[in-house]
């Protein structure tokens, strides 16, 4: 495969479930070390290892589908160290499933075969998605391949002039630049300059009365994704009114879910562009 020079930020999260530690083990392949993404389980060294700048990898993401993720890819093998208890393949595959979880990330799909435990997970934390498969025997050895993959920026931010000729040339106006957390509703700090043009628009025109609709990407349950909709466009009203002195009566929350989508869910790209909030005028 092509090497590419790819520009990054690297995610470093703490692996949180019983069993893990962080540190480096004397044993380990000299010039290793442990994905961006997680450690690693006690008592096991890096038998092998592979850093690529930029790399594609397929991830297993349902009986028999996978999808192809590009970024920095870490492969990382670990062998057991002499007179540990060797753990089962699936208590590997769940220490890692939990650390995702309890980071904000996801199980995406996992499935056992041949005695072996397989495990993909995906993380997204401000500018980058991450993705790692976990592969497990319970024989003393595990493999993990971890991608970084950066998201597009979002480089025009929404101002209250540009907010305001679309609603008047279509009555609604698309805003990116308010971010969430993964399967979550608190409006995230690098939101402020966003919420404060919406509201800037709100005190140029007090006539202007709101629909707030919150949408989402497919990726999910149906009715999870139009309850996260819902909760996530009621937060911004919320902010709105609590920060901002913005009246309730003149902004109404509403969540589509993935009902209304603007580019095809089939790449992070159009899902990126997909999960936004929209203003409608009533």
């Amino acid at each position: 495969m092509k090497k590419m020079v790819l520009v990054w930020t690297s995610v470093l999260f703490v692996m949180l479930g019983a069993g893990v530690l962080s540190a480096a083990d004397p044993n380990d392949k000299p010039g290793s070390s442990d994905p961006a993404l997680f450690s690693r389980m006690s008592g096991f060294h890096i038998y092998n290892y592979e850093l690529l700048d930029f790399d594609r990898y397929e991830f297993a993401v349902g009986p028999g589908k996978t999808e192809a993720v590009e970024g920095r890819h870490t492969y990382v093998d670990y062998y057991a160290n002499d007179g540990i208890k060797i753990p089962s393949a699936l208590q590997i595959t769940r220490n890692y499933a939990n650390a995702a979880k309890a980071i904000g990330g996801e199980t995406v799909y996992e499935f056992e075969d041949g005695g072996s435990q397989f495990l993909t997970l995906k993380v997204v934390k401000e500018n980058v998605e991450a993705w790692a498969a976990v592969e497990a025997a319970g024989n003393g050895m595990y493999k993990i391949h971890v991608i970084e993959k950066e998201l597009m920026r979002q480089d025009v931010q929404a101002n209250a002039e540009s907010l305001a000729g679309s609603i008047r040339a279509s009555g609604r106006a698309a805003v990116y630049g308010i971010y969430f957390d993964t399967g979550r509703s608190e409006i995230k700090p690098a939101s402020e300059q966003a919420i404060g043009e919406i509201a800037k628009l709100l005190k140029s025109d007090p006539g202007l009365k709101l629909y707030v609709v919150g949408h989402t990407d497919n990726v999910g349950a149906f009715d999870y994704n139009v309850k996260l909709s819902q909760s996530r466009a009621a937060a911004v009203v919320g902010a709105l009114t609590g920060k901002h002195g913005i009246a309730p009566a003149r902004l109404t929350p509403f969540g589509a879910g993935p009902t209304a989508p603007v580019a095809a869910n089939t790449s992070e790209e159009g899902r990126a562009k997909n999960r936004r909030v929209e203003l409608v005028a009533q």
